[in-house]
């Protein structure tokens, strides 16, 4: 499952260098001299503050939507490299003129550089969610929120990750604050295994023995992350630890970074940018990252720190060091805090829905005044206030508090949620079906019942349908991406019968467990879910994560032998029809040949298959489509002609399926009214939730209607084959 990259880490926002002198305009040194300051001293880095507006820049634009610059969000990784280089930079100056490094005044600075900032967007975030984005996700922004203020929002985020069902879930507008916390977090260790290494060490060399291991370490736990857990190595700080490692191992050189030969401090700085760049436009959201690929930024910013100002007018520094670019990094911080928020916030408020377009790009541009108002009102003012010179204690205190502050807020905010605009009651769709004489006809009327507004009498509730889930996955029985082996033994429905009935596929099947285990109880059958994320029936390898899924083919073999053992009387299968073939090759040929081969591996050892044929797509996320648009539920509704992501995949299914004589349930009937509209809502009841899901209280209503198919097929003990 490849992790979104919509909304990407804050800028860092390291404390700058004391300010030294400088050319009255800002511009770098002219002649001879180097631009900027010299590299290992104390002034300020005019080429540092060019780059960390390069890489804001990268990251808003990126977010935007402008697809030049795709893989902008590699801005974050040039933004771990400066803070890892400019905070341990201060730390040993500190510790050179006063013999020590103060703990306390450390975290005092990072609290009053950081929090008073982010507590003020925090606030205004939260009030724009709840004006602007709606109920349904309201109760997890709030608790982004929470997590933002106390810095463990990364794992938040890492963790909701690994659900197979947040893929198409908007992002949270407090995403952006995982950044901070993964910094802060590296901020925890890196200080006191520094104290400890200048007590241990007397020699400056190796006071990066310590830091190489945990460069080490922490770059193959990113390897290997990548590969295993994609979310948590994106957002996990045990994954992104290397990239502060290596500006904190530049940090320890700083003093030899004036002997480079100029002419290579040249190369070598514009050899930095073209990297950084080179992965801003190369790189997308189809790129594995971190991984392996996060090396190209990381070194990149490491290349520029390096040499930018040892390069003097023809190195890069001379450019990062113009006024332009000094001027946006100074308030790159709150200009990226602010950008996230603006870009979702902003289209919802003006009624834009999907169509945003360019009001991403002028939201996010929007943020630039903002962010130089937080610098000169809030920022500035607190971080130099005079109540907190040489008054560490006071200073964390006030971190604390206004951590305390915005978490409180939020708590508070939870408790009363926005609310949506309803319609009136409408007629309640499990009990019409469930007292119809005829389930399937009385469905057809319902759907050609138009519900223009979100029913009052909604059931289940808009957001029990969005996270509410089966048995199937609440008891560990759908398997995840990584999973192999199914070790719960998945048993439903009549658990002492003696006739037995398997599901086997993905998620597209176990979709159906609602009604099919209420209809196994009531046949008496034993009802086995053998389930595994976006993994398919048919003998094909499909691609996951840029490789091949092959968990999914191991899963898929062992799945088949087990079910061959057990000898059921009936296997339904079923998978969702949208994936990449692994390879080269005609998807829908090698998928068609592959069902084939999957029943007649089944048909050989004596055991009934029948398939359900995938549902009808919506054209977004149902819930939040709702959620947008509780009003004009027409504006979500999809016509039956587009519902179907892979027509030609669905053909091949059939094909196969026909020539091994393995009877197929379509259920388009069942989702789309005769004229071909299909809808999100039928009756009082949503019928999807999420982007390619139904939701349980629907099939759940739609247990007539399933158990008269099935009786249609098999007969009322469902053992015997269809027309016998």
């Amino acid at each position: 499952m490849p992790v979104p990259r919509i909304a990407h880490p804050a800028e860092p926002a390291p404390e700058a260098p004391p300010t030294a002198s400088r050319t009255p305009d800002g511009a770098p040194g002219e002649g001879g001299k180097r631009s900027g300051q010299p590299t290992g001293g104390s002034g300020l880095r005019l080429d540092i503050q060019g780059l960390r507006a390069v890489a804001v820049s990268l990251v808003a634009l990126s977010h935007a939507g402008v697809t030049q610059v795709a893989g902008g969000y590699v801005g974050v990784d040039v933004f771990f490299v400066i803070s890892g280089f400019l905070i341990t930079s201060l730390m040993l100056r500190e510790h050179s003129r006063q013999g020590r490094i103060s703990l306390g005044r450390f975290y005092a600075r990072r609290a009053l550089r950081l929090l008073p900032a982010s507590t003020l967007v925090v606030v205004a975030t939260l009030a724009g969610s709840w004006l602007f984005l709606g109920p349904l996700r309201f109760a997890d922004y709030a608790k982004d929120a929470i997590a933002s203020a106390w810095y463990v929002v990364n794992f938040r985020l890492a963790d909701a990750g690994t659900d197979y069902f947040n893929t198409d879930v908007p992002p949270s507008p407090f995403q952006h604050f995982w950044s901070l916390a993964v910094e802060e977090q590296f901020y925890l260790i890196w200080p006191i295994v520094l104290i400890v290494a200048l007590k241990l060490f007397r020699r400056r060399a190796l006071l990066g023995l310590p830091l190489l291991a945990l460069a080490a370490g922490s770059f193959a736990v990113n390897l290997h992350l990548t590969e295993t857990a994609p979310s948590w190595a994106y957002f996990g700080s045990q994954g992104r630890i290397w990239e502060l490692a290596v500006g904190a191992l530049l940090a320890l050189v700083a003093d030899r970074l004036d002997d480079i030969p100029r002419p290579v401090a040249v190369v070598v700085s514009w050899a930095g940018i073209a990297a950084i760049a080179y992965a801003a436009v190369m790189f997308d959201d189809s790129t594995v990252f971190p991984g392996h690929n996060a090396v190209v930024p990381v070194f990149g910013a490491a290349a520029v720190l390096a040499c930018g100002a040892a390069g003097g007018r023809w190195g890069a520094g001379a450019l990062l060091s113009l006024r332009p670019m000094v001027w946006v990094g100074g308030i790159s911080y709150a200009w990226y805090l602010w950008h996230w928020p603006l870009i979702l916030i902003v289209p919802a408020a003006a009624g834009f829905g999907e169509h945003d377009g360019p009001l991403r790009l002028i939201a996010a541009l929007c943020g630039i005044p903002l962010a130089w108002l937080t610098l000169h009102l809030v920022e500035n003012p607190m971080r130099f206030h005079r109540a907190f010179k040489a008054r560490a204690g006071r200073g964390l205190v006030f971190g604390l508090g206004l951590s305390a502050v915005a978490a409180s807020l939020a708590v508070v905010a939870a408790q009363f949620p926005p609310s949506l605009s309803e319609g009136g009651a409408r007629q309640n769709t499990r009990e019409a079906l469930a007292q119809a004489s005829d389930p399937r006809a009385e469905l057809t009327k319902l759907l050609e019942q138009k519900v223009d507004k979100l029913p009052s009498n909604l059931t289940p509730s808009m957001r029990d349908t969005a996270y509410k889930r089966s048995a199937v996955y609440t008891d560990d029985c759908a398997l995840t991406m990584t999973d192999k082996v199914q070790t719960q033994p998945c048993l439903y429905g009549d658990t002492k019968a003696e006739r037995t009935v398997v599901l086997f596929g993905d998620s597209h099947v176990a979709q159906w467990f609602p009604a099919l285990d209420a209809i196994a109880k009531e046949h008496h059958w034993k009802l086995y879910s053998f389930t595994k994320n976006a993994c398919k029936v048919s003998q094909i390898t499909i691609e996951w994560n840029k490789g091949p899924y092959s968990t999914c083919d191991d899963w898929r073999a062992t799945t088949i032998d087990k079910i061959l053992k057990m000898k059921p009387e009936l296997v339904l299968t079923s998978s969702s029809n949208s994936a990449k073939l692994w390879g080269d090759g005609d998807t829908a040929e090698a998928w068609g040949k592959g069902q084939a081969e999957t029943y007649r591996m089944l048909h050989k050892g004596g055991v009934q298959v029948a398939t359900l044929l995938d549902t009808p797509w919506p054209k977004n996320n149902a819930v939040d489509c709702a959620n947008a648009n509780s009003g004009d539920l027409g504006a979500c509704a999809r016509d039956r002609s587009e519902a179907d992501p892979k027509p030609d995949v669905t053909k091949a299914i059939r094909a196969a399926a026909t020539a091994e004589d393995v009877p197929t349930i379509d259920p388009y009937d069942w989702v789309c009214a005769p004229s071909g509209n299909c809808p999100i809502v039928v009756g009082n009841t949503m019928v999807y939730r999420d982007y390619g899901h139904l939701a349980d209280g629907y099939v759940e209503a739609l247990t007539p209607v399933v158990e008269q198919e099935l009786l249609r097929l098999f007969g009322d003990d469902l053992s015997k084959r269809p027309g016998a």
